[in-house]
Order: C-alpha cells, then structure tokens, then sequence
C-alpha cells in the first residue's frame, strides 16, 4: 500500500527503471520519511508530553490553601482536596467543587501566614460593577468615583 502512494506523492515516476528494479524508490521514500517522523516528534509530540507530565505533577500537588486558578478564569483559594475534586472558596460565602483536571495553574503556594490577608489583593470594588444598570455607560456619577 505505502509504495503505491508515497511514491505518487514524492514524485516519483510509476513505471520503474528499465532493469525492474525499484531499489532506489524505496531508499529515497524512507530517506524521506525518517526526517519528517523525527520532525512530527520534536515539534509535537514531545512537547506535548512534556507539557501533560508537568500538569499531572501540579494537579497531585494541589493541598489546601493554594491560590488557583481553573481553566474558565476563576480565581480562588482551595479550601479542601478530595480524590478527584477540589473545593474552591471564591468568595466569602461561595464555594465551588472543580475537578482536579479544571485547575489551570497555581498561583501561589499556600504558606503559614493567614490565607484572608493575602484575599484582599484580590477583593472586588462594589463601585466597580453595578448590578442592574443595563450596562449603560452614560451614568456620570460612576465616571466621577474612578
């Protein structure tokens, strides 16, 4: 099958050379093959691997207390670790189940200080976002507050 078709696609001529012999078909096919094999690996395949090893030994790392982040752009703090899930405090009163499989990156490593002084950096202006405004931009006075 593989000298029907890759000689057709490499140019080469169908009839043969004259003595019958297709030796050197053969030789420049796989000469040809080789290269783009090892190409297909470096450039896809290995990295690809290296990048799913690196996220397993992040996702079998994950404890308490790490700021995260999922795949969809949540932000939070892991407040408890299970098998296959992990429970994501958000805000103050949200918290959220993910598989470990949704969890992007890591953020920080959770340390021995208080997790709720490092939350503050991250805490969300009420004057920032109105709820119920239509998203209308003309209102001035939110303007005049930034």
């Amino acid at each position: 099958m593989y000298t029907f078709f890759l000689p057709l696609l490499m140019g080469a001529p169908q009839g043969g050379d004259a003595a019958g012999g297709t030796g050197g078909d053969f030789l420049s096919t796989f000469i040809f093959i080789i290269p783009m094999i090892l190409i297909f690996y470096f450039l896809l395949i290995r990295p690809q691997s290296k990048k799913r090893k690196e996220a397993e030994k992040m996702h079998a790392g994950l404890k308490k207390g790490d700021r995260i982040v999922t795949i969809g752009g949540l932000y939070g703090t892991i407040q408890s670790v299970r098998d296959t899930t992990v429970i994501i405090k958000a805000d103050d009163n949200v918290k959220l189940e993910f598989m470990r499989s949704a969890i992007s990156s890591v953020v920080s490593q959770s340390s021995s200080r208080d997790d709720s002084s490092k939350d503050d950096e991250y805490k969300i202006k009420e004057d920032d976002y109105k709820i119920g405004d239509g998203g209308s931009t003309n209102d001035n006075s939110s303007a005049e507050n930034r």
